[in-house]
């Protein structure tokens, strides 16, 4: 079975002014180099499709889809906050980018992919349960696991966050939900201060100080990660991908590269295969150079399509 490549043109429309590090170039990016070196045609391309209302609520507060629509202006740009602003577009680009992962869980356990990669925007993982942030309107892969949770044979899932920003609508969202491992490496202190220090038995944080290097990032993804999963045994395995802890990346200072994704992609697919059936929905999350996110999502891809 083929990997998933799930992405929409309408995503490139969500566009928070030409100086914002959260741009369309992000896609097109990632779009480029894939199709430059033949890796697209390995892949099963399928477009996004819109979430609906009722599978917002899965992790989100009932009113929180209306909030953001109240908000949403019919021309120019507003602020949710300081760094989270909406065009007219903007919320159309979110469903579609929350909807890709439900159809990436559909797919990979109805069998039709082994495993998928949604390249979508805006990113999710900062989404907290009534409140955007971050760049981050819809928590896409909460959303994700908490449909994945509705389906017949899922029982546990785990979500595996490497960007470089501490995923805290993740955590925010599952903190009570001892069914959800959530594991997330992250530069600390930096944003966004929310939820990095919980102690919960299926919160696993591992914060690291600026100027990380690759062994501690491997260190923590060892001794952390890798046996929380293995006593949590997922039934599926969720990714919020970031890439800014790329060592080019200009929104913070950890040092990692291309081959540091391709080796956690391949722990994960391990533990994958031990427990959950293969079955792996990735979602993108950060990476504000387009060269190494786009080259780094490359290394990425190529573990998932078993390159």
């Amino acid at each position: 079975m083929s990997t998933a490549y799930i992405s929409h043109q309408d995503c490139l429309l969500h566009n928070m002014g030409p100086d914002h590090p959260e741009s369309p170039v992000r896609l097109q990016a990632i779009r480029k180099v894939l199709e430059r070196t033949g890796l697209i045609d390995h892949l099963d391309q399928t477009d996004s499709v819109a979430i609906t209302e009722e599978q917002i609520q899965l992790v989100h507060a009932r009113l929180h889809h209306s909030k953001l629509e109240i908000l949403s202006p019919q021309q120019g740009i507003v602020y949710a906050d300081d760094d989270t602003a909406l065009c007219p577009d903007s919320l159309h680009a979110a469903s579609l980018a929350a909807g890709s992962v439900i159809l990436a869980a559909d797919r990979v356990l109805a069998g039709h992919n082994h495993n998928a990669f949604c390249a979508v925007r805006p990113p999710g993982h900062h989404a907290e349960y009534s409140t955007a942030m971050g760049f981050c309107f819809y928590n896409n892969v909460a959303i994700g696991a908490g449909y994945a949770l509705k389906q017949p044979g899922i029982e546990r899932v785990a979500i595996l966050d490497f960007d470089v920003h501490h995923g805290n609508g993740t955590v925010d969202i599952f903190k009570d939900r001892p069914e959800v491992l959530v594991c997330s490496t992250f530069q600390h202190p930096y944003y966004p201060m929310r939820y990095h220090d919980l102690a919960r038995p299926n919160i696993v944080n591992c914060p690291l100080p600026a100027h990380s290097n690759s062994k501690l990032f491997r260190d923590a993804v060892e001794n952390r990660w890798l046996p929380a999963l293995k006593a949590h045994k997922p039934d599926m395995i969720f990714i919020s991908a970031g890439f800014d802890a790329h060592k080019e990346d200009p929104m913070a200072d950890l040092n990692l590269d291309e081959e540091d994704y391709r080796w956690v992609t391949q722990q994960i697919m391990a533990v994958a295969e031990e427990y959950s059936r293969g079955r792996i929905v990735s979602v993108l999350e950060g990476g504000y150079n387009p060269v190494a996110l786009a080259f780094s999502v490359q290394a990425h891809i190529e573990v998932l399509a078993g390159y």
